[in-house]
C-alpha cells in the first residue's frame, strides 16, 4: 500500500513505504536481476506445514536455519529507499474459501526503518483446475513450495496496480511457473524513469482491460479498472477483480481493513524495533518526555510497535506517536480508504473513483473484500464498501441535487458515516498534499464543481 502513493509523489516509496504500501518507482538496483541474483540455493530443505496458517512462531528464524534457508530472498531493490526485509522472508499460508481461494503474505517493510506492514498475494483455483494467481510475493523457496502444495499448475499470474512493491516480485515469480500466462494492469509506468516490463523481468504480458469478456477466466473472474491519468506525475491504475463463485471483491489497496493486533507475517523484531522510542517517536510526542528505555519483548511492547507502524503508513507524521492507542483506535477495524491514497489520489479524481465504486456495488454482490495489505478476508457488504468512499460526496455535493451515487444513497439508508480521519494526524498529510500541489508533483481537484467554484 506504501507503494500506491509513491506514484503521486516523486518517492511515494518514502512515504508509503514507511507505510509499506505500492511503489510505483523502479528499482535502480536489482530490477534487472535474474532469478539466481535474487534466490541462492539453500543448503537443506524442509517440507512446509500443509495447516492454514504455516510457520506458527512469530519471531523471524535465522538465515542459518532450514527455515531460514527456505525464507532467504536477496532483495536490494527500490531506489532510493530498498523495500525490506532484504534477506529473509516468511512466508504465511491461509485458506480464506475452503478449497477454493488461499492467501499468502510476507513481511515488507521501508529497508531502513522500522515501519512493516504485510503484503498479500490471493490464489484462486479455477473450475478448469488451474490456479489464478493475483498479486505475486517474493518467490522464496518456502512460498513456492507452500504453492505446490495446493496441487495444481499455475495458470495465471496477474499484476493488478503499476505500484512498484508489487509489480518488482512479478518477474521472479513466473520464472518459477514458465508455463503461466502473464496479465498486467494497463498504463505500467515508473520511476525516476520509466523503464519498460522487461526491465523488471516481465516478458510478453497482456494488458488487462475495464470489463473484458475475453480474458481465459471470464466466466469465473470478472474485472473493473480505474485508470486516472490526471492524478500526478503519472497515473493511478488499479485494477478490481470479482470471483463470482465465492462472491469475493479482490483490491490491491483501493480499500483497507486495519486489524486491532498485527498480521502474522510481521516479525518480533520488527514490531520492538518499532516500539523504541526513537527519533521519529521524540519528533512526534506532542512535547513530552520521550525517555529511553529499554524495550521488553512482550504483548504490551509489541501491540505499541503495531500500533506506531499503522500510524506512520496511514499518515506518515501523526501527530503523537509516542502515545498511539487513541488515533489507532480510531482508524482500525473499519473498512477504510487509506488517508493517504485518500489525500494524495482518490481526491484528485473523484469522478473517477466514484463510478469506479459505483460499478462495483451496482455489477457485483460481493460478501467478502481481499485487499492486498492489512487484514483479509473481510467480511463486507456493498454498503460497507461504498460508505468507505463517502468523503467523494463531498466533492461532487452539487451534482446529487440531479443524479445522487449509489455511494450517498448507501451511505444514507444504512447509516453509515464516511471514514474519521483524526484532524490532528491528518495535519502533515494535508501539508505534503499541499506543497505537493503548489510545486506541480500532484495537481488539485480535476473534477467536481464544487472544488471548481473555489478555486475561481
Amino acid at each position: 500500500m506504501v507503494a500506491t502513493i509513491a506514484f503521486s509523489l516523486p518517492r511515494s516509496d518514502l512515504l508509503q513505504n514507511s507505510l509499506s504500501f505500492s511503489n510505483p518507482n523502479p528499482p535502480l538496483l536489482g530490477v534487472f536481476s535474474k532469478e539466481k541474483l535474487f534466490q541462492l540455493k539453500p543448503r537443506n530443505r524442509k517440507r512446509g506445514s500443509t495447516s492454514l496458517v504455516v510457520a506458527s512462531e512469530r519471531s523471524g528464524s535465522s538465515s542459518k536455519s532450514k527455515s531460514g534457508s527456505e525464507r532467504f530472498y536477496l532483495n536490494i531493490t527500490g531506489f532510493p529507499f530498498p523495500l525490506g526485509p532484504f534477506l529473509n522472508r516468511r512466508t504465511i499460508r491461509t485458506e480464506a474459501v475452503k478449497g477454493c481461494i488461499w492467501l499468502f503474505e510476507q513481511e515488507q517493510a521501508l529497508g531502513f526503518s522500522s515501519v512493516s506492514t504485510n503484503i498479500r498475494m490471493t490464489v484462486i483455483k479455477l473450475k478448469s483446475g488451474g490456479l489464478w494467481i493475483h498479486a505475486p510475493i517474493a518467490p522464496t523457496k518456502e512460498c513456492i513450495q507452500l504453492v505446490k502444495e495446493l496441487g495444481a499448475p499455475v495458470e495465471y499470474i496477474v499484476l493488478p496496480t503499476f505500484a512498484y512493491e508489487h509489480k518488482i516480485f512479478v518477474g521472479p515469480f513466473s520464472r518459477k511457473f514458465p508455463h503461466a500466462q502473464i496479465w498486467v494492469a494497463p498504463r505500467q509506468w515508473s520511476w525516476p524513469i520509466n523503464l519498460p516490463l522487461e526491465f523488471f523481468g516481465i516478458f510478453r504480458a497482456k494488458s488487462l482491460k475495464d470489463e473484458d469478456t475475453s480474458t481465459p477466466w471470464a466466466d469465473e473472474i470478472e474485472q473493473k479498472v480505474l485508470s486516472s491519468p490526471e492524478v500526478g506525475i503519472g497515473p493511478y491504475v488499479e485494477v478490481a477483480f470479482f470471483h463470482k463463485r465465492s462472491r469475493s471483491l479482490l483490491v490491491t489497496d483501493a480499500v483497507i481493513f486495519v486489524p486491532r493486533q498485527p498480521p502474522e507475517c510481521i516479525s518480533n523484531k520488527s514490531l520492538l524495533a518499532s516500539a523504541r522510542n526513537g527519533l521519529a517517536v521524540k519528533l512526534l510526542s506532542k512535547g513530552k518526555e520521550v525517555l529511553d528505555e529499554p524495550v521488553v519483548d512482550n504483548k504490551l511492547n509489541r501491540q505499541k510497535g503495531w500500533e506506531r507502524m499503522v500510524l506512520q503508513i496511514l499518515f506518515l507524521g501523526p501527530s503523537n506517536l509516542l502515545e498511539p492507542t487513541a488515533s489507532f483506535s480510531q482508524m482500525s477495524q473499519k473498512l477504510i480508504v487509506s488517508p493517504i491514497i485518500k489525500t494524495l489520489v482518490f481526491s484528485k479524481v473523484p469522478e473517477k473513483v466514484r463510478d469506479w465504486a459505483d460499478r462495483i456495488a451496482k455489477d457485483w454482490r460481493f460478501r467478502r473484500i481481499i485487499p492486498a495489505h492489512f487484514a483479509a478476508p473481510i467480511n463486507a457488504s456493498r454498503s460497507d464498501f461504498l460508505a468507505s468512499f463517502a468523503f467523494l460526496d463531498e466533492l461532487l455535493e452539487e451534482r446529487f441535487v440531479t443524479k445522487p451515487s449509489l455511494s450517498l444513497l448507501f451511505t444514507t439508508l444504512m447509516g453509515k458515516a464516511a471514514s474519521y480521519f483524526p484532524p490532528d494526524d491528518m495535519k502533515t498529510l494535508s501539508s505534503l498534499d499541499q506543497f505537493l500541489v503548489s510545486v506541480g508533483a500532484v495537481k488539485k481537484t480535476v473534477s467536481g464543481r464544487k472544488s471548481v467554484k473555489k478555486a475561481m
